[in-house]
């Protein structure tokens, strides 16, 4: 029986973290294993905030890959490739582009949001309006029919999805299935400071930080305000950041001790995290390994190119099929 297939990409705009991990890398590599999956580095639509300054963009692009390649994503499993190396996506973009009513573009939940809080950039331009329709020629172009994606993204979805309506009942075709979201639980990764891990907020660990640096951050983690004193009882599961974290890399018994440690202050804040990022450092420390061997061997373009090849050789056929639909129409 032939596998569903999938559609993801990752903006390349700075470097992977453990949220990205954990809430994101994690699950492609479960999905790989049961879909038809096409991952990609979105270097076109890092270009919609970062145009101005583009010279990092590449750089990301390969650190983003060596990642991907050592937590798990497989090349052999997997079609991973770079959006800009199919140019068969910026034609269905512009064609997509023809049909797509404003409104629905300005509509976008996050169009007003991004625009406010990168308040040092100029987003009033074509192209970061237009990035949903990018989106949907990402999408379509495979013909997709599942889009992993957390709650919050199902309404950027379901516009991909009024553009694929709308093309096959312009067109008189079947051309695009409309993709369904494949909701997945994103887990609460806690930044440093508390916040959401960004990078943006700079209180995330990098999956390229050393142990060194792992080590500084974790120590730095907020933990219960409340319990000044390591002779205080604590409340490790209301009022300690740090405990989000245990919850990811703890077992249920260990996650019991220290809870029970810490209510009874047999086991100070310090000393805890010293603990917790010994855990983290050892679940990293195979990532690292296996990065460092990639990293020296360069092979990692000769994989890309590999999976570049087969995602064109898709966007193509698809987009001989596209063409013959709006241009020869008349003959059907």
């Amino acid at each position: 029986m032939k596998k569903a297939r999938i559609v993801s990409g990752m903006r390349p705009t700075g470097s992977l973290h453990l949220g990205h991990l954990e809430g994101v890398l994690k699950n492609w590599i479960k999905l790989q294993r049961e879909y038809e999956c096409f991952y990609f580095i979105a270097d076109w639509h890092a270009l919609t905030t970062e145009y101005e300054d583009p010279k990092n963009i590449r750089n990301y692009t390969r650190e983003i890959l060596l990642d991907w390649l050592s937590v798990g994503l497989n090349p052999e499993e997997a079609v991973i490739f770079i959006q800009s190396e199919i140019k068969e996506h910026a034609e269905l973009y512009l064609l997509l582009g023809m049909i797509t009513p404003v409104p629905w573009l300005e509509r976008n939940p996050t169009y007003k949001d991004i625009i406010q809080n990168l308040e040092n950039k100029d987003l009033a331009t074509y192209g970061f309006l237009g990035y949903p329709v990018l989106q949907a020629a990402d999408i379509l172009i495979y013909k997709a029919q599942k889009v992993p994606v957390g709650l919050d993204q199902v309404p950027h979805l379901e516009l991909t999805r009024e553009i694929a309506r709308r093309f096959n009942y312009l067109y008189k075709s079947e051309i695009f299935p409309e993709p369904e979201a494949l909701l997945s639980e994103v887990p609460k990764i806690p930044g440093i400071d508390g916040r959401k891990m960004s990078k943006s907020y700079g209180n995330a660990i990098y999956l390229k930080d050393t142990p060194e640096v792992v080590r500084q951050k974790i120590l730095s983690y907020v933990t219960d305000t409340l319990r000044p004193r390591k002779s205080d009882p604590g409340d490790p599961e209301n009022r300690c950041v740090a405990f989000d974290l245990i919850r990811l890399f703890y077992s249920p018994e260990e996650k019991e001790r220290v809870i029970e440690d810490c209510k009874s202050a047999k086991l100070g804040c310090r000393d805890c995290k010293k603990e917790l990022a010994e855990k983290v450092i050892s679940y990293l420390t195979p990532f690292w390994e296996k990065r460092k061997k990639m990293e020296s061997k360069d092979t990692w373009w000769e994989i890309i190119e590999e999976g570049n090849k087969k995602a064109r050789a898709v966007a193509k056929e698809s987009m001989e099929e596209i063409r013959k639909v709006i241009f020869e129409r008349e003959a059907h």
